[in-house]
């Protein structure tokens, strides 16, 4: 009888130690399969997260333009709208000093109208247009290969203003916060009245 109480009373020992391992297992699992918590990095995007390298290879910090106007170009020097430097670099002198950037990146996805290197881009925007803006290194603005950059500005930047860049020197306007509010098709010239006015009303706000 004692032998049979001493078996009853361990095999009661040996079932909760059972239970208890099984529970201490259940919830070590749900610890590795728990949602991770949000963190800074899941916040939005803005085009001041982004590092691009210009012409001469050094790495930009693109949160360097907070309260900047900015006017970001897709270019070529191969394109009928090439002559858009000279216009953009007129923007460039005439406003620059009220807040406006102009980013220029050159891209060879239309036409295969920017075939050269980035030392054969600078030396051609200098010489022929005298560019004092800044300009970057070539990219993919479309298609297979596109820029993380440019995927945001097409798809992210503004819901409204979504859709691939169809051609050479299209433009996008953005606020002294980096919202993006305007895109001008290539056809619309730096000069144009809408773009200059859209311009002028952004670096209005201060």
């Amino acid at each position: 009888m004692k032998i049979r109480t001493l078996t009853l009373i361990a095999a009661v020992v040996l079932t909760g130690a059972a239970i208890q391992t099984a529970r201490s297992a259940v919830a070590k699992n749900d610890s590795k399969t728990a949602a991770p918590k949000a963190t800074a990095s899941t916040k939005p995007m803005s085009v001041y997260n982004f590092k691009l390298k210009n012409l001469a290879g050094t790495e930009v910090d693109l949160s360097k333009y907070k309260g900047k106007t900015l006017l970001i170009v897709n270019t070529a020097s191969k394109c009928g709208f090439t002559k858009q430097y000279a216009g953009l670099q007129k923007l460039h002198e005439k406003y620059g000093k009220d807040g406006l950037a102009i980013l220029g990146f050159p891209a060879n996805n239309f036409g295969s109208q920017e075939p050269g290197s980035d030392a054969e881009i600078g030396e051609f925007c200098q010489k022929n247009y005298g560019v004092g803006f800044d300009m970057f290194s070539k990219v993919s603005v479309k298609g297979e290969g596109k820029a993380p950059f440019f995927e945001f500005l097409t798809t992210e930047a503004n819901p409204e203003l979504t859709g691939e860049i169809n051609w050479n020197f299209e433009k996008f306007l953005l606020t002294r916060d980096g919202k993006l509010i305007a895109r001008f098709k290539s056809n619309v010239a730096p000069d144009a009245a809408p773009l200059v006015s859209a311009i002028e009303s952004e670096l209005a706000k201060k």
